[in-house]
């Protein structure tokens, strides 16, 4: 079956300032490579078909991208600077529900592309186990399957910004992101949110992924962290 991808691009990446005055977040480089890259490397590497990445700031940088890979379709979000990342799903509904598709962060370092190649038998969200209390976006679960994503838990996967839907509920996603854009009051909501609201129709279960597979960079201080340790690992 067909599978395709839509990257999240959009946004300002205004913690990552100033590197990100000139250039979008996701075009930053880690280890001489752009974020975004290690995401599409990993992807055509399954291989995924086809990749729509949704830009806003900056969006014009990323053209030489689909010069350089042919999968690559760029898709422009016109409501970036006013609405939330709710809005970038919505600019990618055609293609959405028309394979199964993953939807990803954009501003990932991807360590270990073997994440991409697992056998993704049910629609799911990758995430990382954390002992412990987490404030950051966290996954409930009841036996095999999610049911509440949002912020704040204990002992709980977090998410790592890599999901993955099966056509039919890829289908629902698109229906249900559609509804929730047409109430200006959803304009500033996440589209996880869309799913945390559905997950009586989406059977959603995690894909577990190791620390260090993928690293989330959202400040220059981790960049430089990142890419110290690199260098050490190097010398």
């Amino acid at each position: 079956m067909k599978e395709i991808a839509i990257l999240m691009a959009a946004g300002l990446g205004n913690r990552m300032r100033p590197l990100t005055e000139m250039t979008p977040k996701p075009l930053i480089k880690v280890h001489g490579k752009a974020m975004i890259e290690t995401v599409i490397d990993g992807l055509l590497a399954r291989p995924v078909e086809e990749i729509y990445i949704v830009t806003g700031y900056l969006g014009e940088q990323f053209a030489p991208l689909c010069e350089k890979y042919p999968q690559v379709r760029i898709l422009h979000n016109p409501d970036y600077l006013t609405k939330n990342n709710i809005s970038s799903v919505y600019a990618a509904r055609e293609a959405l529900g028309t394979a199964h598709c993953f939807i990803c962060e954009s501003d990932l370092y991807v360590a270990d592309p073997a994440i991409f190649k697992k056998a993704l038998t049910h629609s799911c969200y990758f995430g990382r186990m954390q002992a412990g209390y987490s404030d950051d976006w966290i996954f409930e679960m009841d036996g095999d399957y999610i049911t509440r994503v949002g912020k704040g838990g204990k002992d709980v996967y977090n998410m790592v910004g890599i999901s993955y839907f099966k056509r039919e509920d890829a289908r629902i996603l698109r229906e249900e992101v559609e509804k929730a854009y047409a109430c200006e009051e959803n304009s500033q909501m996440f589209w996880d949110d869309v799913v945390n609201r559905n997950l009586d129709k989406l059977k959603l279960t995690i894909e577990p992924v190791e620390t260090g597979q993928l690293v989330e960079i959202d400040t220059v201080e981790e960049l430089n962290r990142v890419e110290a340790r690199w260098q050490n690992a190097e010398g």
